[in-house]
């Protein structure tokens, strides 16, 4: 349930104001974790709701100026913070570290949000967006909302590891192992990117603005964002990125989902994306060339392309009071 007496406070930054219609909250999972989330409801006739799911290591700050641009195409917005990130409940014991157990921890946060912030409060249809980490979630959690969620989005969904990393096979086996040598809980050091680059060596984005507005706001918030994941998440996410390897998995798939790729991505693999939206009955893809992971961080020109096949593929159903 919602707690409304306590609001969180959004942090803000010169060229990264909060749209003005966002309001936020904090819901309790039901294996008690406390998440933050925002809505930001499209004033006038409204063409559903989009669920914008985080990659790892961000904030819902990270994403005002995209929900102002869903704003305008029609669109209300719920965002939220994963837990151990942003503005939510983290681990204690290191509570700069990314850590989860399992997949099934994000699984249920999404689960909560959606049941607590968007069906009670929010008009449909329901689209999920999802971002990277957000993207792997969103496929798992598929089946499961099959029935309430009409369209998947995915931007370069982390469906495998760029190739200068160890195969994904191997990444699993080496992360089990250290679980079982009593090493979950220590952090990923070089596997994994952590915090932003140096701008000379930065995979993310070639916005030069949109990458210091970034960077400015975790030198401003450094409590929002973390350092290095741990062990057990490395071994979670692998083992959910194996599991869309098998067929059976793929079958269970039916909510028609669009994966676009960046074509200059050097964090995840578009190959392995677009593999899957092949294998997929319910799957289509397609390639922003010369883009960077972050598509909706990117230049306007690779932008603007993201923006334009998410609202294509949404397409335009019969218009709603809001």
């Amino acid at each position: 349930m919602s707690d409304t007496e306590d609001r969180p406070q959004f942090a803000e930054i010169p060229g990264n104001p909060a749209p003005e219609n966002l309001v936020g909250g904090f819901i309790e999972t039901s294996d008690r974790r406390r998440i933050r989330y925002a809505i930001a409801k499209v004033r006038g006739a409204s063409r559903g709701t989009v669920l914008l799911l985080q990659g790892r290591n961000e904030a819902i700050e990270r994403y005002f100026e995209t929900i102002g641009d869903l704003n305008d195409r029609g669109f209300s917005v719920v965002t939220f913070d994963w837990r151990g990130q942003g503005g939510s409940e983290r681990w204690p014991r290191r509570p700069s570290l990314g850590h989860v157990k399992h997949i099934g921890q994000y699984l249920i946060d999404l689960e909560c949000v959606l049941q607590d912030v968007v069906l009670p409060d929010c008009t449909g249809p329901y689209t999920i967006l999802a971002h990277s980490m957000g993207g792997l979630i969103a496929l798992h959690a598929a089946s499961r909302h099959a029935n309430t969620i009409e369209r998947l989005v995915l931007f370069a969904p982390l469906i495998g590891f760029a190739s200068r990393l160890p195969s994904l096979g191997t990444l699993s086996r080496i992360a089990t192992a250290a679980r079982w040598l009593g090493l979950s809980t220590r952090p990923v050091r070089r596997a994994i990117p952590g915090r932003l680059p140096n701008p000379a060596d930065n995979p993310l984005t070639s916005d030069a603005r949109r990458y210091a507005r970034n960077r400015h706001l975790a030198e401003t918030a450094p409590q929002l964002f973390n350092g290095s994941p741990t062990v057990a998440w490395l071994a979670a996410v692998t083992r959910a990125m194996r599991r869309l390897e098998d067929s059976s998995e793929i079958a269970a798939l039916s909510v028609p989902t669009l994966i676009v790729t960046a074509g200059a991505d050097q964090v995840v693999s578009s190959a392995a994306a677009d593999r899957l939206a092949y294998r997929m009955r319910c799957g289509s893809s397609l390639t922003i060339p010369l883009a960077r992971h972050e598509m909706l961080q990117e230049a306007d020109r690779f932008r603007e392309q993201a923006l334009e096949a998410f609202d294509a593929y949404v397409g335009s159903p019969a218009l709603a009071a809001a």
